[in-house]
């Protein structure tokens, strides 16, 4: 019985080894847990157009929308782990919905294996340019007189809700948490000066920066951004404060180590590229490359920070 498992176990290495070296054969789906049109599409699409060309063979992007991730997620967790179904990966699918959803279907660190990083986008707090404050003390300052008080996120339990909660509770303030049905919305109102300030993402607000329409008050990433150089970070003000909407390539567990490899071998030598690196840039993201066990350490990590964040703030998985 000894020498039968060791023969099979021999027979399935063998077998991994050979696909692994055969890899890819035939398409790969690059799933993606959004509709068209945001930032994990726009990252996809962009990686996926150069893994066709250097992998010799088409990768589709497939979107596949609905429970704030969690369907797509769930979907390629319980793909066959050879390869060809991926996932963009972003934050709330992999590192906030543990800590909100009772259970979502999936979970990131064991049913996923991490490939590599694609973008980092920090997020931009922005008011209207007629705002009361141009600093988080001046925010603290009229919050504290009623001059401010509320602020907008694209939904419960978002990125840019939880960095607003850190933030406010940092600076001690009390204000009030107005939800919208995605960043759109979120945005209109926050130029319309309905409610006080915004965590949007950087790529959605660079334009109205520059047309004048909003004003940048910090960034959430832990170093200045180059797009807005002047633009201090959160974290000068309160230490160790970064958030950010990121987006990576994910597989299967169980996918082959030599296929993991592979990948992040191809994606990070496409980051490289001025052109790609230049698209993503645009995008209002930070490229920086990881080989797989460095993703998973920094999936690990975020997946932690917002688990915290979420019982601080007393929000219930529903």
């Amino acid at each position: 019985m000894k020498l039968l498992n060791l023969v099979a176990a021999s027979c399935a290495l063998l077998a991994a080894m050979a696909h692994a070296a055969d890899y890819p054969t035939k398409p790969i789906t690059l799933v993606v847990a959004y509709a068209p049109g945001g930032l994990g599409d726009a990252l996809a699409r962009t990686i996926a157009e150069r893994l066709t060309v250097s992998m010799k063979q088409p990768v589709l992007v497939e979107n596949k929308p609905g429970a704030t991730g969690a369907i797509a997620t769930k979907f390629v967790a319980k793909a066959n782990p050879d390869g060809y179904t991926l996932l963009l990966g972003q934050t709330g699918e992999i590192a906030i919905n543990t800590a909100v959803m009772k259970d979502p279907g999936y979970d990131p660190v064991k049913d996923l294996k991490a490939i590599a990083l694609v973008g980092d986008s920090p997020l931009v707090l922005v008011a209207p340019p007629n705002a009361p404050f141009s600093t988080l003390r001046e925010i603290a300052q009229v919050a504290g007189k009623g001059a401010v008080s509320s602020y907008a996120s694209s939904g419960t339990a978002t990125p840019g809700h939880l960095a607003g909660e850190a933030m406010i509770g940092a600076l001690k303030v009390q204000m009030t948490h107005v939800p919208y049905k995605g960043a759109g919305p979120a945005l209109t109102d926050v130029l319309g000066g309905h409610v006080s300030f915004f965590y949007s993402s950087a790529g959605a607000t660079f334009g109205h920066i520059k047309a004048g329409k909003l004003k940048a008050i910090a960034v959430s990433s832990s170093t200045r951004m180059a797009a807005l150089p002047n633009t201090p970070t959160v974290a000068e003000s309160i230490p160790g404060f970064q958030f950010g909407l990121w987006g990576g390539v994910f597989a299967p567990a169980g996918t082959p180590n030599d296929v993991v490899v592979q990948l992040n071998r191809e994606i990070n030598k496409a980051l490289a590229e001025p052109a790609t690196k230049q698209k993503i840039e645009d995008l209002g993201a930070i490229v920086r490359q990881t080989t797989p066990d460095e993703f998973a350490d920094f999936v690990k990590r975020e997946t932690v920070k917002f688990a915290t964040l979420v019982k601080q703030i007393g929000i219930k998985p529903e």
